[in-house]
């Protein structure tokens, strides 16, 4: 969707992501958990663990290249997985 020339800004992409959000804050009232606090099981925070270290280790495979002269061809693909491997760890859920 996109934003309107007039009024506000969007805070939510769609209707889904505000119900997620309300649902969150809802959940952590009469807690200590913090407003702003995001609530991710186990799993999603072992899975975004895991993509983090996949990260970590397509960076250091490009850094390792740059350091052996690889190719531009070889460091451009190397590259591109990079980017690939960063925008999926980017997703928190």
């Amino acid at each position: 969707m996109v934003d309107s020339e007039l009024g506000r800004r969007r805070k939510y992409c769609k209707r889904s992501c505000r119900q997620r959000a309300y649902e969150q804050r809802t959940l952590a009232e009469g807690t200590s958990i913090p407003a702003d606090a995001m609530i991710l099981s186990a799993a999603e925070v072992e899975a975004f663990g895991d993509r983090m270290f996949e990260l970590r280790c397509a960076a250091e495979d490009l850094a390792t290249a740059i350091a052996e002269d690889v190719s531009r061809a070889q460091l451009r693909d190397m590259a591109g997985a990079l980017l690939d491997v960063a925008r999926d760890a980017e997703r928190l859920r």
